[in-house]
């Protein structure tokens, strides 16, 4: 069977399906920058909201560095340090997102959250010179590091890479040695 006749119709599908993967990458950065204008104008003048007390609240602040709170004291080198490897970031998962061969749910939707997340925290960083987080989640005296959307985006993305990776690696390994095992060569 010739196979060249569907190559166009396969190009075009696989592009469609990326195409829905990245309207909802802009879908999810349009929620995120929504939730930071919201931030900004309800929790911007110590205005703090709780959810659910002991465990989750809206506290807004400002995040010069990078993930975590961590290289605050970058300035305005670090602002657009952080601006070009963000940048760089976005590029080499868009790279990924359109050049894997996979057709993945798994793997194009993590890069889609992580392309949502990048493109939300830098377009803060930009803008305004530090990303805007609000979120708090703690339980007792525990605090995870206060966060927004962007973050929670990145953070589910790399998780869905690195499920990937281990368990796509593992099934591989396994189907190879099932492979290798040739019923005839015991007879």
């Amino acid at each position: 069977m010739d196979t060249s006749i569907n190559k166009p119709a396969d190009s075009r599908a696989r592009f469609a399906w990326r195409a829905g993967y990245l309207l909802a990458a802009i879908g999810i950065f349009m929620a995120d920058q929504a939730s930071k204008a919201w931030a900004v104008k309800t929790l911007r003048f110590g205005d703090e909201r709780v959810v659910i007390p002991g465990f989750f609240q809206f506290i807004y602040t400002e995040n010069p560095g990078i993930a975590f709170g961590q290289l605050q004291e970058g300035g305005s080198f670090g602002r657009w340090f952080f601006v070009v490897l963000a940048v760089l970031a976005a590029l080499a998962v868009l790279y990924y997102f359109m050049r894997t061969s996979r057709n993945d749910d798994r793997i194009l939707g993590a890069c889609a959250l992580l392309l949502a997340g990048i493109s939300g925290n830098l377009t803060d960083r930009v803008r305004l010179g530090y990303v805007v987080d609000f979120i708090v989640v703690h339980a007792g005296q525990y605090h995870w590091p206060t966060f927004n959307l962007a973050d929670a985006s990145i953070t589910a993305g790399a998780l869905l890479l690195a499920y990937d990776l281990v368990f796509s690696r593992r099934s591989t390994h396994i189907n190879a040695n099932k492979s290798n095992l040739n019923p005839r060569s015991s007879a």
